[in-house]
């Protein structure tokens, strides 16, 4: 794991609703760069900055994510989690023929 990689990704849509693993600093960085310049607010600014600083090497990743995983709540862009377990037994409960 290099130091700009987060421990876990921060899952969000994009473009049609497609999500999207962001998994680093780069990552994150890149997807708020794209983000169009008239929708940008103190959230973003937050977290393009805190990239811009890891990146230098002066802040951890880990702060990154929790900035850019505050950003991407405030705009709904957050990925809806799905318990495999959960989604396991669903889908057994519907076709008897799973196992």
């Amino acid at each position: 794991m290099t130091p700009d990689t987060f421990r876990e990704p921060v899952s969000v849509l994009v473009g049609l609703g497609l999500p999207v693993q962001v998994k680093s600093v780069m990552d994150a960085y890149r997807y708020l760069v794209e983000w169009p310049v008239s929708t940008r607010d103190a959230s973003h600014s937050m977290a393009i900055n805190a990239c811009r600083a890891a990146l230098l090497g002066e802040v951890e990743a880990e702060t990154v994510r929790g900035l850019f995983t505050a950003f991407a709540e405030k705009h709904d862009l957050l990925a809806p989690t799905i318990d495999p377990v959960v989604a396991s037994r669903s889908r057994r409960d519907r076709d008897p023929h799973i196992r």
